[in-house]
């Protein structure tokens, strides 16, 4: 399949969601005894939570409905009310600089506000509550508010950071592309042309966009490979080329750690944009969730996942013209005035080849083989690393 090429992968950008915000579309009512969607029993941590959520409505028999139950995240519903327990590494004082962001004047109208404040569960994981809203439906790609994900973008990035509430923690997205590597690794899979050329194309990447600081230190779980917390060829050609790091592989010294600050612009980033991070608020109003990964950095790498799947063919190309255009109408810094290669470079490859490894990490762990898409982006991965090869 070219890029842009419309067909039966295309409805896999709004299926492969992650699955723990509030928006979360699967789900079903807690029942302490039956199995969750990977097969076992409900955790103890979602058991907690209902617990927590019914005691905050004042309802012991409340319906609730559990919409994730992962190691990362678990995401239960009641009513108009939404519980999220965050990762167990989950720094509760950057969470709560993060809550605080979301609830701020200056992002209103762009992030869903929280209900409250934080809490805690028993077993210590760091608990918010949102209000429920209508996600992007996963059976309608046609449909997919690639305009409203743009505009909502730019206006992110266009908050001024001084006003906010702070210090501001770095946007994780290249500590999250270092622990799929991380993951790649543990899985310990048998050597092959697909793994090796993920390996070779991340290897290839700047320092920034792997999660290393200005420091040379690199995110730990990337470093020692530990999983404590974790549960159309021209535009290939361009996110395959290591030839921009003039352009796209500068450290502001001024801002932040360096682990998620790649290019001259340090602002207000998302750090994880996919469909599953949009909902309708009320009827008409998008607005973007899951705040985990807010924080500074460079704001090209929010335009990256949906740059890196039009580069794989995933995306057609007036989906993407839309998003982009739509992220330019409204201000947005980090798409260039004309050519937005120059920028995208960098984090678009970073972003094909952190897919690339959570595919084969998956795929192994499931004992079956890759879908369509999960093969365009390893692919993807391929032409990356033969492109570096190429340049020596």
């Amino acid at each position: 399949m070219r890029p842009g090429e419309r067909g039966p992968a295309c409805g896999w950008i709004a299926r492969h969601q992650e699955g723990r915000s509030p928006g979360t579309p699967s789900g079903r009512s807690y029942d302490p005894g039956a199995a969750d969607d990977m097969g076992g029993a409900v955790s103890e941590t979602a058991a907690q939570l209902v617990t927590a959520l019914r005691r905050a409505r004042r309802d012991a028999t409340a319906e609730v409905t559990v919409l994730a139950d992962r190691p990362d995240g678990t995401v239960v519903r009641c009513g108009h009310v939404v519980a999220k327990a965050h990762p167990p590494d989950t720094d509760p004082a950057e969470l709560a600089v993060r809550l605080g962001v979301a609830a701020h004047p200056r992002c209103a109208e762009i992030l869903l506000p929280p209900v409250d404040g934080m809490g805690a569960l028993p077993d210590g994981r760091q608990v918010t509550l949102w209000p429920y809203g209508e996600p992007v439906a996963p059976d309608a790609p046609d449909a997919a508010p690639w305009v409203e994900a743009g505009r909502l973008l730019a206006r992110l990035h266009a908050v001024p950071v001084a006003e906010l509430p702070g210090p501001l923690p770095a946007m994780r997205g290249p500590v999250k592309a270092a622990r799929a590597i991380a993951r790649l690794r543990a899985a310990a899979l048998p050597d092959s042309v697909a793994t090796r050329a993920v390996l070779r194309a991340w290897a290839g990447l700047p320092g920034w966009a792997r999660g290393v600081d200005r420091t040379g230190r690199m995110d730990h779980v990337e470093r020692t490979g530990r999983m404590d917390d974790v549960d159309h060829t021209d535009r290939m050609d361009r996110v395959g080329r290591p030839d921009h790091r003039d352009r796209g592989d500068r450290v502001d010294p001024g801002e932040g750690n360096g682990a998620g600050v790649g290019g001259e612009d340090t602002r207000l980033c998302h750090g994880d944009l996919h469909l599953g991070q949009l909902i309708r608020h009320r009827a008409t109003d998008w607005r973007l969730i899951d705040i985990d990964d807010l924080g500074l950095g460079d704001p090209a790498w929010d335009l990256a996942r949906p740059a890196a799947w039009y580069a794989a063919g995933l995306l057609a190309a007036e989906d993407w013209e839309r998003f982009l255009g739509a992220y330019r109408a409204a201000g947005g810094s980090a798409a260039g005035e004309r050519d937005p290669w120059p920028r995208l470079d960098v984090p678009a490859r970073a972003l094909t080849v952190q897919t690339a490894a959570l595919a084969l990490a998956k795929a192994a762990a499931a004992g079956r083989a890759l879908d369509e898409a999960e093969e365009a982006m390893v692919e993807a991965s391929v032409r990356i690393a033969h492109f570096m090869e190429a340049a020596g």
